[in-house]
Parts: C-alpha cells; sequence; structure tokens
C-alpha cells in the first residue's frame, strides 16, 4: 500500500457502495488499485499521463474516473457513505453550515470545446454546460465550489459554477442536494436543524426558504438591509434573529474547505470538463468521509 491509498478499514467503508465490476474486453482492473489511482492523482495533481505504474494503465484510471464524474455515480457513491455514517451516529446534524471557495482554473482547463445536442429540440446534459464552470477576472479563469458542510468538517452536498458567480442565489440550490438515504428504511433525510451562513446569504429569498422548511439559521443581517429596514419604520418589519454563540460554529465550513482544498487537483483545476472536476471534488470529499 503506497502513501495516500485506501486503508483496509476505508476499504471496508467503501467496497459495499461500489457499482459491481464489468465493462468491455476480457480484462477488468480491480476497483481498488483504479481508486488508489484517481485518489493519488487528486492528491498530488500530476497529470494523469503521470501516475505511477503500480495503478496500471493511466488511461483506464482517467476513463473510470471520467465514467463515474458523468453518471453521478460519484455523487451516489457519497450519499451512501453517508448513510453509513449517519446509521452509525459519526454524523452531526445539528450544525450545517453554508459557504464558499474560488479554484484557480489551470491554462490546461481551458479550451473545451461546445458540446451540441444530439436530437434536435433537445437541451445538451446537464454535464455539458456551455460555460463549463469557468469565470474570468482579472486573475484569470477561476471556478467556485459552492457547499455545505456538517459539523464534523465534512462536505454534505457541493455545486460548481464559474468565479464570479455570487454566494446567496445558490444557497437554494446547494441546501436542496443534501440527500441522505436510511438503510433501514424510510424517505431520505434532507432538512437540518440548523443552518449558519455569513453576511453573504443574508438575502430575504434564502430566509423565506429556511423559515418555510422549518430549519433554523443563524445568518447576520448585511449594513444595508438593516438601513433600509430601520428607514421603513414598521413596514420594515422585524430584525432578523441572531445568535452569537451559534455563529462561533461558523468556522466549520472554513476547516472543510481547507481540507478539501488540501487535494492539489480540488485546489487548481486541471479539467477541462465542469462535471469531470465537480467528480474530482465529490471523489476527495469521499475520502473525507472515509478517514473519520
Amino acid at each position: 500500500m503506497g502513501r495516500g491509498d485506501l486503508t483496509n478499514h476505508e476499504w471496508s467503508l467503501l467496497e459495499p457502495h461500489l457499482p459491481p465490476p464489468g465493462g468491455r474486453g476480457d480484462r477488468w482492473n480491480d476497483h481498488r488499485t483504479v481508486i488508489n489511482g484517481i485518489l493519488f492523482r487528486i492528491r498530488t495533481g500530476v497529470p494523469w499521463c503521470g501516475l505511477p505504474e503500480r495503478y496500471g494503465s493511466w488511461k483506464t484510471v482517467y476513463e473510470r474516473h471520467r465514467r463515474w464524474s458523468a453518471d453521478s455515480t460519484w455523487d451516489r457513491i457519497l450519499q451512501l457513505v453517508q448513510a453509513g455514517a449517519d446509521l452509525a451516529g459519526r454524523r452531526d446534524w445539528s450544525m450545517v453550515g453554508v459557504g464558499s471557495t474560488s479554484c484557480r482554473a489551470h491554462q490546461h482547463a481551458a479550451g473545451a470545446r461546445k458540446a451540441r445536442p444530439r436530437v434536435p429540440n433537445r437541451t445538451t446534459p446537464r454535464h455539458h454546460r456551455p460555460d463549463e464552470g469557468l469565470g474570468r477576472s482579472r486573475g484569470g479563469l477561476t471556478s467556485k465550489i459552492h457547499l455545505a458542510g456538517e459539523g464534523g468538517c465534512r462536505p454534505m452536498a457541493l455545486l460548481l459554477t464559474p468565479g464570479q458567480w455570487g454566494d446567496a442565489p445558490q444557497m437554494v440550490a446547494v441546501l436542496d442536494r443534501i440527500r441522505v438515504p436510511r438503510p433501514l428504511g424510510g424517505r431520505p433525510r434532507t432538512r437540518p436543524e440548523h443552518v449558519s451562513g455569513d453576511k453573504a446569504y443574508g438575502s430575504r429569498r434564502n430566509r423565506r426558504y429556511l423559515r418555510r422548511r422549518h430549519i433554523q439559521h443563524t445568518i447576520p443581517e448585511p449594513k444595508g438591509q438593516r438601513a433600509n429596514r430601520q428607514r421603513r419604520g414598521r413596514e420594515g418589519g422585524r430584525p432578523a434573529g441572531f445568535d452569537r454563540d451559534r455563529y462561533r460554529r461558523r468556522n466549520e465550513i472554513e476547516r472543510t474547505i481547507n481540507r478539501l482544498k488540501n487535494s492539489r487537483a480540488v485546489a487548481t483545476r486541471y479539467d477541462k470538463r465542469a462535471y469531470v472536476f465537480h467528480g474530482t471534488v465529490t471523489a476527495a470529499a469521499i475520502r473525507l468521509w472515509l478517514r473519520q
């Protein structure tokens, strides 16, 4: 076992959730060897063709990662791993933080061809977005990862957008992606007990969404909203509640982002396609759940 490879305990948690072996050809590389190669590339950020020989053909490793990113296999594995942690009582639902982080895009991440729909009058697949999740700024191309993290500093759901997109409009989309199956039966769990966010998420739309779902929240009120409310008097409504002690746990989502970006292929985007980079971030999130 090389440095950074899956341990026997981590493999025992991951193996039951993997798709059955199969595919074209007579030979099929072992899941554990290929996944270790994927994790090695995510951790070090090396080009796919630079993978060590102990992981087999780099084309096989890349193709399996690309295929699992395209058909949402990584997303399903993440949900199943979370379900196992939830069943074992290793998940903190008391506080869920929402946040975002920008990732610089390498020059190799630009220049992806725009996919055309195969059938006329049909939209392109979800993972073939025209912008490919790249945004331009003074510093160059960037992508932004929006995510929700639980109290144990592990990602629960994530969303990829161009770097210049705002945080507040993505909060509802991120929280709607939280979906933890119940192995013992019942509807998947989708509603956390409490949500925390910084001033960027303090829009009225977000607060109405949380109240409608009966989710308590700790989000500070921006100065502009407070001044507008005070200027309108009684018509401005009551001030938003704010618990300073609960807001101290805001550091948990920042620590979650820090752990994710310890992987060089997450801190810097090398993938051309948005769906492949989304699979890269999801695989890094799965590794965080397996380690704890």
